[in-house]
Order: C-alpha cells, then structure tokens, then sequence
C-alpha cells in the first residue's frame, strides 16, 4: 500500500515539476515574441512618422521624355498612364538564406516587408530556421536616414546590432532602391531617380539621400523588364571587416499586381573572383500596395 503512494506521490511531483518548466518554456516564449514584436512596432512607427506626400500623385509619361531607350520601354510595360503613384507596400516572402561565409548553408526563412517609398524607406522583419525551433529573427531596414541590422537567436540574445549612417546606412539604402522593381513608380524621374544611358539594354541610375548618392547598374530583358540591378561596390563583412564587394540582384517571374509588373521571384549575390556567391532567394507570396489618394 505504502508502495502504491509513493508512487503517486512520485507521478505527482513529476506533473508539478513538467508543468513548471511548461510554464517557463511557454513564458519565455510569450516573452520574446512580445519584445520582438514591439521592437517590429517601433521601428514601422519611425517609418511611418518620416512620410512626405508623394508628388506627382499619378503616373504622367511626359516625365518619360528624354529618358535612355530602354528606360522608357521599361515604364511604359510596367505601368499605366495616369494611375496612381506608389505611397507603400507590405510584402511577404519565402525562400532560403545562406548562412555560410565560405561553404553554402542554405536555411529556410519567412519575413514581412513594409516599404515607404517618400521618404524612402524600409523594415525586413525576416525569420531565418537556423534549426527546428531555434529561429534567428532580422530587422534589415532604412529608417528615416539610419540604417539597421538587428540579428537575434530566438528573438532574445543579439548576434548583430547596428544601427547607424554612413556606410550601414548607404547600404541599406541600395537595398531599397535595388528593390525598387516591386514598387516601380519610385523609379520615376519625379521622385529623385537620374538615369543615364549605357546601351539599348542597360543604364545607369542614381538616388539621393540627404548626404548618401548612390548609383546603381540596371539591365533589362529581351521583353524590356528589369533583369538584374547591381553595383561594383557594396560593403560585405568578412571576417568582423566590412570589404567594399561587386554585388547584384536578379529578378524574374514578372506577373500583374496592383496594375503593374512586377518581379514574383528574386536572388542576391556577392559578385566574387572565383564566380557569384548567391545568399538570397525568394519568392513573393502576398505583395498589398498604398496608393496615392
């Protein structure tokens, strides 16, 4: 009899003891889901509180005249006489991430993008599976001038934190304009894009920021369509150094959405001696456009 009870006596304090650690392993989750989260919220506050009306508020194809060839095509296959100018943008997507410096390790991720595109500005809030249930989360963005990277295992220790102009936030700025194929009315000469032509199938692009300037290198397909978008210098970290890298995005998988063209699926790559080490694909899985009203 004795034996009986100390038996439940047993099962009872391992039923105390699992629903302890239940509840700390559930708490602890609650709790950096809440922190990420309200880190998420702040920062899209910031991007909202740094809007200025976009002007003009629709597309006027007279801005197109004097444009390089191929510049013109490109506008006049995405977009439409007279619609309205792109005030924002929520983008999901999926796809894999390489992880690896010098071997390919390829993790699935997960994020939700949302864009301004005056002031320009962005915040990638990306789930990478480094292993199953151990995520890294990402904050890649632009924010009223300052640029960001936050990396985080579980949402809780941080692995990057940088958060400053200059050179990080040059970088994240050619983020967003190398993006731009997603929202193409920022591309327009009236929202600050100077383009200069190179051949009959690429030209050369350049936005300001108040003390930023970049120029990018944009080709287009045989239909006309942006096919990739690069630069010779990009900042890469190798080794805890930032090395000034060739870098370039490509883009394909042109569908309607929102009544203009744009790229479903996309890959980023450094542009290395030995042959283009890519390190992010992905697919759009739900793009929603703000339209100017």
């Amino acid at each position: 009899m004795k034996s009986c009870w100390d038996r439940t006596k047993v099962l009872r304090a391992l039923l105390v003891v699992g629903a302890l650690v239940a509840g700390s392993l559930l708490g602890a989750w609650l709790y950096r889901v809440y922190r990420w989260n309200t880190e998420t919220q702040e920062l899209r506050a910031r991007l909202d509180a740094a809007r200025v009306p976009v002007r003009p508020q629709t597309v006027d194809f007279r801005e197109l005249e004097g444009l390089p060839a191929p510049v013109q095509r490109y506008f006049r296959l995405v977009l439409k006489e007279g619609q309205p100018m792109v005030a924002g943008v929520r983008v999901q997507h999926r796809g894999t991430f390489n992880m690896g410096e010098t071997t390919d390790q390829w993790k699935p991720f997960t994020s939700d993008q949302e864009v301004v595109t005056q002031r320009p500005g962005f915040d990638w809030d990306g789930r990478v599976a480094m292993l199953p249930g151990v995520p890294v989360r990402v904050h890649d963005a632009y924010v009223a001038g300052e640029g960001i990277l936050h990396a985080s295992l579980l949402g809780l220790f941080s692995l990057v934190d940088m958060r400053a102009g200059g050179d990080v936030a040059e970088g994240e700025l050619m983020r967003f304009f190398a993006k731009a194929a997603w929202y193409p009315t920022a591309l327009l000469p009236s929202q600050g894009v100077r383009w200069e032509a190179v051949d009959d199938r690429s030209a050369h692009a350049t936005l300001s920021e108040d003390d930023i300037s970049l120029t990018m290198f944009f080709t287009f397909d045989e239909q006309g369509l942006i096919e990739t978008v690069g630069t010779e210098a990009r900042g890469r970290t190798v080794d805890g150094e930032v090395v000034s890298t060739p870098w370039h995005g490509r883009f394909w998988n042109y569908d309607e959405r929102g009544d203009m063209r744009v790229p479903l699926d996309g890959e980023v790559a450094w542009l290395l001696p030995e042959g283009a080490k890519p390190y992010w694909r992905g697919r759009i899985t739900v793009i929603d456009y703000e339209f100017v009203q």
